[in-house]
Order: structure tokens, then sequence, then C-alpha cells
């Protein structure tokens, strides 16, 4: 395994800047994840990583030592692709034994690492079948150990899970946790799917427009964003828009909305926004707490009353529409209480202070 460093990396393509001096460091043996809207410029990163494209300037470092320019084949990473570039008229251990084939191993080393690679996977037993012969989920697998059987630096995964079905994604995405850390191997990992980058890894990376715009744990990307932009992009949230009245201390701020007042927290530390300042605040649709509406306690800070708009039960959870003053917000109870509620039933909802994430405004 070895570590990752990314340095002020900026590459161009035309008038159009795909990577905009992005800096970045993966250690040793962990599963960190490249995430972003359409063209954020994360599979070029990736790609640069690989060594498929030469930087304009900076630098990438594997364990100390600069990278940009050696190339691909150098490198030594295992490269894992969106559409698994398996060889149709091979068998599966045919495949996997590929790479080792053009390092021209020895033929009995050959066969134990390919044997090694495919019992990684659960693929023993398909060594002789053709690729034709697979589900999509057994290819994904035969793909992942041709990855591995060369023993590679770092292993880099482009959307792997893409062309899978609902079942078949949840299934891979706990297999491929555990085969890197079986393997001990550095992982990069790009996707667009929130829920895969949640549940598989160690840290990520949220870019905007070729921009690193946070890096952290899933943890601290779900619970405190930065921006509104990751708070959008990772999960669901609510929006309202306030002015910043009061602070309190560390990062505890005071915001009035058009729904009432907010007592909650800075999502990014080192903003500092002055009393006065337009805000946005985020909160999940999860952190809300329901009951009826009652009288003398609409006003309460952190409380919002409105109406339902729409109620899906789903029996571990119940979605609601609620219409307020500051707008709809979506609600999501788990192991509901409520009777499916008609149209135009009052609620008063909830939030604890620190469910609630202070942002800049939209635009800033």
């Amino acid at each position: 395994m070895i570590s990752i460093a990314i340095q002020q990396l900026t590459k161009r393509f035309g008038d159009t800047v795909a990577l905009d001096r992005v800096d970045l460091r993966v250690e040793p043996g962990e599963i960190f994840f490249l995430l972003g809207p359409s063209g954020c410029g994360k599979t070029t990163l990736l790609r640069h990583i690989a060594g498929f494209y030469l930087p304009d300037s900076g630098s990438i470092l594997f364990d100390g030592e600069d990278v940009s320019a050696v190339p691909p084949h150098r490198r030594n990473t295992g490269m894992m692709f969106q559409s698994y570039a398996l060889w149709p008229h091979m068998t599966v251990a045919g495949n996997v034994a590929f790479g080792l084939e053009e390092r021209r191993v020895a033929k009995p080393e050959i066969e134990r690492r390919v044997t090694e690679a495919l019992a990684s996977v659960r693929m023993e037993a398909y060594a002789t079948r053709k690729i034709h012969q697979l589900s999509g989920g057994q290819q994904q697998r035969v793909a992942l150990a041709r990855a591995l059987v060369i023993r590679p630096r770092c292993i880099l995964l482009d959307e792997p899970l893409s062309n899978l079905d609902a079942k078949l994604r949840l299934e891979m995405r706990s297999e491929i946790r555990r085969v890197c850390k079986e393997s001990g191997l550095t992982a990069l990992y790009v996707t667009h799917d929130q829920k895969e980058a949640l549940s598989i890894s160690d840290r990520m990376a949220v870019l905007d427009r070729g921009r690193v715009a946070q890096i952290g744990s899933p943890q601290e990307i779900y619970r405190h964003p930065r921006s509104r932009l990751v708070a959008d992009f990772i999960g669901e949230t609510n929006f309202l828009e306030g002015e910043l009245i009061a602070a309190g201390p560390g990062r505890a701020r005071t915001v009035r909305t058009a729904a009432g007042t907010f007592d909650g927290i800075l999502g990014d530390p080192d903003w500092d926004p002055a009393p006065g300042s337009t805000v946005t605040l985020s909160i999940r649709p999860e952190c809300w707490r329901l009951e009826p509406e009652a009288p003398g306690t609409a006003n309460n800070p952190n409380q919002v009353s409105g109406q339902v708009g729409e109620c899906i039960y789903l029996g571990e959870s119940a979605q609601y529409v609620l219409e307020t003053a500051a707008g709809t917000l979506k609600i999501i109870e788990t192991n509901p209480r409520f009777e499916r509620l008609p149209h135009g039933s009052r609620l008063l909802a909830a939030a604890r202070p620190d469910d609630v994430v202070i942002l800049p405004p939209a635009g800033a």
C-alpha cells in the first residue's frame, strides 16, 4: 500500500479548466472516493493518477516519489473501468492472466497468482468459463481480480458498479471494500452514486468545476457540509434562507427565517459571517421531529408549523411534504407514529441545533 499526494494539479482542455490547482492526500490503505456532479473533474483526476493524462502543472506523488511524467505501465496501478474491458474470446482465467503474461511472468507463477486472485473475489469455480457465460456481477468480479493479480501499488476504480442492477450494486459495495481491505490496497474510486460513497469510503472529496469543494469522512461530509453544493449533492436536504442575528460559543449561531428562529452550527469552521449576513440553513429530512401542533408552541426556536401537503407511508418510514411560511419542507420519519394524515393536517416540526447547518447563501 502507498500514499498518494496530489499537489496543485492543473489541467486544461482548450479553454476549459478541467482541474484547477487540486490538492489532496490519500493515506496508505485508505479507500478514497472522488465524487461530484458531471463534468466536475473526478474522472480526469483519476486518469492523471493512472498516467493516461499529463498535467499542465502540479505533481502526483506515490510515497513521496514524483510520478507525474512516469508512463502508465511503469506506475504499477490496477485500473478497473466502467465497461470492465474484458476479452470475450478468452476464459475467465485467461482474462485475469493477461497482465501477468504481458509482464513475462513465469507460467507456474501466473497459474498460482491467477488462482489466488480468483479466490479473493470468490470466482475460482468459474476459471474455465467464457465471459459471455457470466452475469454482470460475475464479470465485475473478474475485472477486479484482473486488477489485483498484478499486485498493484494502488487500485483505481472508475464507476465500476454503474452497469449493475440495484440488488447487485448493494452486494458488490461490501465485496469491493472487503477485497481492498484484505489485500491492503490503497484505492481511489470515482462515482456519482452518493450511497455508494457513503457506504464504502474511508474518506471522500467532493469536486466542483475542477476544484475540491470539501474533503472528509462520510459522516463529516453528510452531517457538516461546508457549502450549499456539498449539502445538496450528498443526500437530500431542506434549504431555508435567513438572516444571522446572533453568535454563540464556538460555531453556534442564531438565524431568523420566514418560518421562525433557528439555532444552528456553522458548516465551515473557517467562515465567520457577521450579524446581519444573509445565510442558508441546511436541515436533512430525517432530522425533523414531528408533533401535532398545539397552541403556544409554534413560536419556540428551532420549530416550524405547517400543514401536510402529502404523506407517503412506507412501513419503516413515512415521507411528508409540509407546507410552511418558509416554503415546502420534506420530512422523513422513521418508525412513523402517525396514521396516514389527510391533506391539510397541522403538524409541528422541530430540529436540534446540531442538525441545523448554517451555510453561505446561494450564489456565494
